[in-house]
């Protein structure tokens, strides 16, 4: 078995193909400096100048945008190794805000930076990989809110993490780190606190996850992935 890789970013990037060491070297030298930055607190806003580009290599992180009545819809939850706005420095201004969701480790890289690494072909093609991923999921998330029952969105969402977490090597024992709120879980799926409350409930009673404190185990997967309707094709992990 291949031991993962301990920068995070290099973890991410290799779920579509090994990297060359001069490369792992040069994400490394990229990722040494860190900022701690306080859970539910944003990164950048909307309406802010993109300077950098944000990568999370601790901690969970969001892309929403506000409504007019004060309701947050989360776009997109990051975690370690992923970048929330690759491409945002093409743009003058943000059109969303970036959000820790936990107390993350945040890595600003130039956009000169970023010109670097997309020189390097292997990095290149990752970072091509994990962008269109990152719309799969969207897509997905597009499907949740429009088509799917509250309890199928739910399980969905849970599954769609453990395999993301999985694949960074971030799982233990089907037990994952989990430190989403129900309101994040809510206002990523377009639900109440109080239904995502009910569909946890109702997984735990029926014996499919078990949650305890900030961690939540996958009693049976195949349950989990068949009531959420869930393939992981669109991860194109393979």
């Amino acid at each position: 078995m291949v031991t993962p890789h301990r920068n995070m970013l290099v973890r991410k990037l290799e779920g579509f193909g090994p990297l060359p060491d001069a490369d792992r070297d040069l994400i490394e030298d990229l990722t040494q400096e860190t900022r701690r930055v306080p859970a539910q607190s944003d990164i950048i806003s909307e309406g802010q100048n993109p300077e950098n580009v944000h990568l999370i290599l601790d901690g969970l992180a969001c892309r929403y945008k506000l409504v007019d009545s004060g309701h947050r819809q989360i776009l997109a939850i990051f975690l370690p190794g992923e970048f929330c706005d690759l491409y945002i420095f093409i743009l003058k201004q943000m059109d969303h805000s970036i959000s820790t969701l936990t107390a993350c480790d945040v890595v600003d890289i130039p956009r000169e930076v970023i010109f670097r690494m997309l020189e390097r072909p292997a990095i290149a093609r990752a970072l091509w990989w994990s962008t269109l991923v990152d719309e799969a999921i969207l897509r997905e998330r597009l499907v949740d809110i429009g088509r799917r029952p509250a309890r199928v969105r739910v399980a969905h969402m849970l599954s769609e993490i453990y395999v993301r977490m999985q694949a960074l090597g971030l799982t233990e024992g089907g037990s994952f780190d989990f430190r989403l709120t129900q309101t994040d879980i809510a206002d990523a799926l377009g639900l109440t606190n109080v239904s995502v409350n009910k569909v946890i409930m109702e997984l735990r009673r029926d014996g499919i996850l078990d949650v305890t404190n900030s961690r939540i185990s996958v009693l049976n997967q195949d349950e989990l992935q068949a009531i959420g309707q869930f393939s992981a094709d669109y991860l194109h992990l393979s």
